[in-house]
């Protein structure tokens, strides 16, 4: 008996777009037939889907939980919202898999570390999760050297800073002669390294110059973290791992032109480079800045020019980006507008939950692109590059039974009062083609039609990358 079949004409599969029936028992795909292939009596319940895209799970790279924030009085810093919270709101959002950071802080062994993060989301989140092993600072050789045991663990993946970000953030980069020294051991073990790649020289200047000019207001932030200085980052970070064999890459937050065209050309060397863009990026620009509340579409790196963004859309339709993350970082309204300076504006957005919505509708309904391709950018590359394919980001058998069914009926503006996350939007009016109608983890119905059905048993994935990935030959 299985517990449920899913069935539609549009299932994106590692194959194509096929009308099938898809089996689901103890949490797992078990089955894929033809379309109405299936006996309806041999299954608990199913969902006929008929007519609507039927996609496996969304996965977010990238979303900070639990993360320390300013406060807007001054006081001891906040927390953004709970990885409760933010993992509902992925679900809604058809959003399956969610990967966070287990921060190393100075003192601590990275067991530590992973166990302090472990007591944010263990019991805590409806979706399941990972982290990136995120080291920031001077990084002494005994926790270098306790890397390897845990990429060896199942945590493979791991995050490194070139830059402080801002003046108040003194302490999270890592000199280049510790990160040569991460990389022999991440490549050895076979992991992959994650980085926010800036050049601190060049943003630090332009903090200094803006605010001797007294040019603070948020509007000048593409100023400073400018094109050059990610142009100047990436090719150094790569150049980097180029000379450390096996050491693959994946470039987090790629915001400018400047670095898809580094990431281009290491690629066509055949090194494995990969890289990420975030959906604020790919619609909104530094002009955005000037709107009303313009803070609401700010991360680090900053918004870009038209250019820029031109440049990410044809660098994901050549297969330079690889995935849609999110940077999520879900505070108030209040938090998110409480910085007017260059200096102290709040990064990160509140878009886990639009995600899959708004890339459909700007890939797919605009575009005219391939429901594979939206599939892929939002979805399996990800699962592929973070370790977590064909278990997760793939309608196949033997699969976690991850699943979400898009409404295409649905044509609508983003409303707030419809959202799940906090009490602002930057999708806020963006007009969408399309909308999660039923989110499905381990073959449980989580979402459906508005509804919530969820529990707090979101898994902990260990993870291992794949060979293909850390060679470059990933398809």
């Amino acid at each position: 008996m299985l517990d449920l079949i899913v069935r539609s004409q549009r299932v994106v599969t590692p194959y194509g777009v096929q009308a099938l029936d898809i089996g689901i028992a103890a949490g797992r795909i078990t089955h894929l037939a033809q379309y109405r292939g299936l006996v309806d009596e041999e299954a608990k319940r199913v969902i006929d889907a008929t007519g609507e895209i039927v996609m496996p799970g969304g996965i977010d790279p990238h979303v900070h939980c639990s993360w320390p924030m300013p406060s807007p009085d001054g006081g001891a810093p906040l927390l953004t919202a709970p990885p409760s919270v933010v993992s509902r709101a992925a679900l809604y959002g058809g959003t399956t898999t969610i990967i966070d950071f287990a921060v190393w802080n100075q003192g601590e062994t990275l067991s530590q570390s992973i166990a302090k993060r472990d007591r944010d989301w263990a019991g805590k989140c409806y979706c399941d999760y990972a982290y990136h092993l995120m080291l920031q600072g001077a990084v002494p050789p005994q926790i270098i050297a306790e890397l390897g045991d845990k990429i060896d663990e199942g945590y493979a993946t791991v995050k490194i800073f070139t830059t402080d970000i801002t003046p108040s953030r003194r302490g999270r980069m890592i000199r280049f002669g510790e990160i040569w020294d991460i990389f022999k051991v991440v490549a050895a073990q076979g992991g992959l390294a994650v980085i926010h790649a800036e050049d601190n020289d060049i943003v630090m200047h332009m903090y200094d110059k803006l605010i001797s000019e007294n040019r603070v207001h948020f509007q000048h932030l593409a100023e400073v973290h400018n094109a050059l200085s990610e142009e100047l980052s990436f090719r150094r970070v790569i150049r980097l791992a180029e000379n450390v064999p096996g050491t693959a890459l994946y470039m987090m937050h790629t915001s400018a032109a400047t670095g898809v065209e580094a990431i281009k050309e290491s690629r066509a060397k055949g090194f494995p480079i990969y890289g990420e863009t975030l959906h604020q990026y790919l619609m909104y620009t530094e002009e955005d800045y000037l709107r009303p509340n313009g803070q609401i579409y700010h991360t680090y790196p900053s918004l870009k020019s038209q250019h820029d963004q031109d440049a990410l859309w044809a660098g994901m339709a050549a297969g330079q980006i690889h995935t849609v993350a999110t940077d999520e970082i879900c505070c108030t309204l209040a938090v998110k507008i409480q910085g007017e300076r260059i200096d102290d504006t709040t990064g990160g957005n509140a878009g886990v939950e639009p995600r899959l919505a708004v890339m459909y509708t700007e890939m797919v309904d605009k575009l005219g692109w391939p429901l594979q391709r939206f599939v892929d950018l939002t979805t399996t590359n990800a699962a592929k590059i973070m370790g977590l394919y064909p278990r997760k980001g793939a309608i196949v058998t033997g699969a976690d039974a991850d699943i979400t069914v898009l409404d295409t009926k649905v044509r609508r503006p983003i409303r707030i009062d419809d959202l799940h996350e906090t009490d602002y939007s930057p999708w806020q009016g963006h007009e969408v083609a399309a909308w999660p109608r039923i989110t499905i983890l381990r073959g449980k119905v989580m979402v459906e039609d508005g509804a919530f059905w969820g529990d707090n048993n979101g898994v902990y994935l260990s993870r291992r990358i794949d060979r293909s990935v850390l060679d470059g030959q990933m398809r």
